[in-house]
């Protein structure tokens, strides 16, 4: 039967890790990640799984060990935060262009300068194109949960790419939550038996990785991993769908909530959701046609379910954790306004940036966020496309 336990969002993501036993696992320490890899070195030291534990020197090492790992046909894992995610940029992108399954814990903190360690989605953000599919938690439990499919998902004989789950810096990876952890032994079975299509040491069938790849073949590689990221969406959703008969808990790519009469929208992904949902709770008792989007999967980018959660809503307020310094919003606010652009009648759309650098975001401050909305609706002016949401401006 599963169990309800109280853990942090690191012990969970660390417990997950122990239930998938990895055959590889390559470390280096960053704030807020750091808990994650060490607890799962007690649990390499004390013999509970059959890891191969990697001290390496820096962040570029433990994704380039796991590309090795990977390539040589081991089920791999690594966890990072920030500028340890930056430090990786290069192999990154090689990790997916390769299509080696590994799955990254990626504990979101703001990427320097000036330094900090607090919360806000700059380092995901930033390898939002590296070819990595992303999902974003909202809780510990999803954490958890999305560990164990993420592996199934990258696993996937139709897709091989590389998984990053994400969740908030110190709001999710050290606060302290109820949830539900399965048996190790129903984990195992879900996963299943890692079976590498083509590893490095299969000596009887030779195959070559990271070749010189100039104009003659680059695009159509390119174009292969283009193509299994267009049929991700698809597996991430079966996936889940098998995951629920397991768990009881259901995923898609999106989450809506309280949008089927709503006139205003947030659209948001994290920890941050949860904040939304209580405000959600408290409008709709007063009355108030309001309403919320939780992006999970944010690659694949999923736009058809977007444009169907949205299609009818008077205003909408897409939130970005991160700055694109582009001036017209942040990056899931230029996606998110894309697609719906392709609806009749699209709502107006409003860019909210928020929390950077682990500014805290409140009831009150979401609350005032949907009465903002609400007198755009009633006025009929949109005023400022781009704003920012508790900051102290001069």
């Amino acid at each position: 039967m599963p169990k309800k336990v109280i853990m942090k969002g690191n012990e969970a993501v660390a417990l997950a890790m122990r239930q998938i036993n990895p055959n590889v696992v390559a470390a280096y320490p960053i704030t807020p990640q750091t808990e994650i890899v060490q607890i799962f070195s007690s649990f390499v030291s004390d013999e509970l799984v059959d890891t191969e534990f990697v001290t390496v020197e820096s962040e570029h090492s433990a994704m380039s060990a796991s590309i090795g790992a990977s390539a040589a046909g081991a089920r791999a894992m690594t966890a990072t935060s920030a500028n340890g995610l930056a430090f990786m940029w290069e192999v990154i992108y090689i990790a997916a262009s390769l299509r080696l399954p590994i799955v990254m814990a990626v504990v979101n903190r703001a990427l320097s300068g000036p330094i900090n360690i607090h919360c806000d989605h700059s380092d995901s953000m930033g390898a939002r194109d590296s070819g990595w599919i992303q999902i974003y938690s909202e809780n510990a439990q999803e954490a958890y949960d999305n560990m164990i499919q993420g592996i199934r998902i990258a696993e996937h004989e139709d897709l091989k790419l590389p998984v990053m789950v994400t969740m908030d810096g110190f709001i999710i990876s050290h606060a302290m939550e109820n949830l539900m952890v399965l048996e190790d032994d129903k984990v195992e079975d879900f996963i299943g038996e890692y079976k590498p299509q083509y590893p490095l040491l299969d000596i009887e069938n030779p195959v070559t990785y990271g070749p010189l790849d100039l104009y003659d073949f680059y695009f159509e590689h390119k174009r292969q991993q283009a193509e299994a990221m267009r049929i991700a969406g698809r597996i991430i959703k079966n996936v889940a769908d098998d995951y629920e008969k397991l768990s009881g808990r259901s995923y898609g790519l999106v989450e809506p909530y309280y949008l089927e009469d709503a006139k205003v929208a947030l659209v948001v992904l994290g920890s941050t959701a949860g904040t939304a949902k209580a405000c959600v709770d408290e409008l709709r008792l007063e009355g108030k046609k309001v309403g919320l989007l939780k992006i999970r999967v944010f690659r694949p980018f999923p736009y058809d379910e977007i444009i169907e959660a949205l299609k009818g809503l008077k205003v909408v307020a897409i939130m970005d954790r991160s700055d694109s310094f582009s001036s017209f919003g942040g990056p899931v606010f230029n996606e998110v306004r894309s697609a719906i652009l392709s609806l009749e009648r699209p709502p107006i759309t409003l860019s909210y940036i928020y929390g950077l650098g682990g500014r805290d975001v409140n009831l009150k401050d979401i609350l005032g966020l949907y009465h903002d909305l609400e007198e755009i609706v009633f006025s009929g002016e949109p005023g400022e496309v781009l704003r920012y949401l508790g900051v102290r401006e001069s």
